[in-house]
């Protein structure tokens, strides 16, 4: 069996313009065609005081965790076409925050609306949120929760409509005489679950832009917790997510510096989305036939340079087979490129042969290639080597502050990356921040 790599990388000042170049199924909502949607995204480092290792660390296990949950997650099979009146999202602002786990967004849901945080996750589909409807079992949130009794725009969506024939469950598991409408559960591999009705609602970006009939889960037995929100944005390429739902057919994001608290990140939906004239590009490959994780952004990864020479790293590795194995998603909830191990020992090999620095240990930190800093000098005084991501039509060359952690505390520089062991269902994965190798212009 192929063991595939598993990568992410960390956030810097760089653009993904996410283009599906491919159909996506999606549902009619009412928006304003024609138009695109702005959010603004800042990291949750702004909102309280962490210290910097205790910030590495918590992204090192976060990493490790999302990893493990998306090689053993299932999403959602391949789903009908449905038919769209090609309406766009109308122009909004609303705030997303990076959170112990991945990135929230700041929203509202009802009539009247009732403000909200939720996970924004590039790896799922289903949108859902906790409701007191009521709510049999709930983990704890930061808001009260969310009651479609108070909604007069609430309605249950039923059990022979197109939106829950779109859910990944039988039938017979979505319709029965004890629960009313469209029943649904979704698990996800760090163990957490949703189970609740499918439904649909109004809902509000920021102050402008309110999308009517957008389909979500009112979640009533809910286990885990979804790091301070209240429940999940799905963006993946399912027909429930958010941008099949809205129609749109691209979208770009760029998260701020790892270590940046202060700066704003914006995300763009549909026609704000947009490429520089001077910029590269490198498409999404089609989903292989029938997987599991049909709706994950899979990308062709050919190779990684370090300093001056291609890595020895076996083709098999890095590439996505229709049985679908191996191959590179991009995903917005992990921190660090997480490598097989046999790519990454091949990787950390090449580093460490082009640092001229004493070993040191990262354990404090989650990671495990670390150099000790010169004496008397921070660890910005270690020089590491360059390194590029060969994508199938462009190169990304990656700035230092996406290859190297820096602890001043204990003086050790690491390489920014872990190894992802196992090999049940493993894929590459990249967080989105990276993978495009190049800066959108004029955004």
């Amino acid at each position: 069996m192929t063991r595939p790599i598993v990568s992410s990388l960390m956030a810097s000042k760089r653009w993904l313009l996410l283009c599906l170049l491919l159909p996506l199924p999606f549902f009619a909502v009412s928006s304003n065609p024609g138009r695109g949607s702005r959010l603004e995204l800042t990291h949750v480092d702004a909102r309280g005081p962490l210290a910097g290792p205790d910030r590495v660390r918590r992204a090192a296990d976060r990493s490790h965790r999302r990893v493990n949950g998306l090689l053993a997650a299932a999403t959602p099979p391949s789903a009908p076409t449905l038919r769209s009146d090609g309406a766009g999202a109308a122009t909004a602002k609303a705030a997303v925050h990076a959170s112990t786990a991945t990135y929230l967004v700041d929203l509202a849901i009802g009539t009247p609306p009732h403000a909200l945080t939720a996970v924004l996750d590039t790896g799922s589909d289903l949108i859902w949120k906790q409701c007191d409807a009521p709510c049999r079992r709930c983990f704890p949130q930061p808001a009260a929760l969310y009651a479609p009794a108070r909604s007069a725009t609430y309605a249950n969506v039923s059990c022979g409509s197109t939106l829950c024939e779109a859910l990944p469950s039988p039938r017979p598991s979505r319709c029965s005489a004890t629960e009313p409408g469209c029943a649904y559960y979704y698990s996800y591999g760090d163990g957490s679950s949703t189970g609740g009705v499918l439904a649909t609602d109004a809902f509000t970006f920021g102050s402008a832009a309110t999308v009517h009939d957008l389909a979500f889960g009112c979640g009533t037995d809910n286990i885990g917790g979804t790091d301070n929100s209240s429940g999940l944005v799905g963006m993946g390429r399912g027909p429930l997510s958010l941008v099949s739902q809205l129609g749109v057919t691209r979208f770009s994001h760029c998260f701020t510096p790892f270590k940046d608290t202060t700066a704003s990140s914006p995300l763009f939906l549909g026609s704000s989305a947009r490429l520089s004239p001077a910029a590269k590009s490198t498409p999404f490959l089609p989903s292989p036939a029938g997987p599991r994780r049909s709706s994950y952004y899979y990308l062709s990864l050919e190779g990684i340079t370090v300093g001056d020479t291609l890595l020895p790293i076996d083709p098999a590795v890095l590439q996505l087979t229709a049985s679908a194995r191996g191959g590179l998603i991009i995903d917005s909830g992990t921190t660090f490129t997480a490598l097989e191990e046999r790519a990454f020992v091949v990787l950390a090999r090449a580093v460490a042969a082009r640092v001229a620095r004493p070993l040191a240990s990262g354990a404090h930190l989650g990671l495990g290639l670390c150099f000790a800093a010169p004496e008397g000098r921070g660890p910005e005084a270690v020089t590491v080597p360059r390194m590029v991501l060969h994508f199938d039509g462009a190169d990304m060359e990656l700035p230092r502050g996406s290859v190297v952690v820096e602890d001043r505390v204990a003086g050790v520089a690491c390489l920014g990356m872990v190894s992802a062991r196992g090999d049940v269902g493993a894929r590459q994965h990249a967080a989105a921040e990276h993978a495009h190798p190049a800066k959108c212009g004029d955004l």
